[in-house]
């Protein structure tokens, strides 16, 4: 049974690491609909596709990059914490 303390640490642990792993495609999404965003406000073009189109692109190509940095850092976590717990070893 998980003490109340290591549950809670755990949960710290899990947290900080889905912050860590969407960092990359939350800030890609933030800087592409800056710029399209000041693109549409110096243009006055208003298109809904403009908007769309772009910041999808940037995030799939975000996403591809840092495919492995996100997997090895979920391995780790659950290797290293959950597999152990699961398998009753702390």
């Amino acid at each position: 049974m998980l003490s109340e303390g290591l549950f809670y640490d755990i949960m710290r642990q899990a947290l900080w690491i889905a912050v860590i792993t969407s960092v990359p495609i939350l800030a890609v999404a933030l800087i592409s609909g800056l710029v399209v965003g000041l693109f549409q406000a110096l243009t006055s073009v208003q298109e809904m596709t403009l908007t769309f189109v772009p910041k999808l692109i940037a995030i799939v190509i975000v996403f591809w990059m840092s495919m492995g940095f996100m997997t090895q850092t979920l391995v780790t976590f659950f290797t290293r914490t959950l597999v152990p717990l699961i398998a009753g070893g702390r």
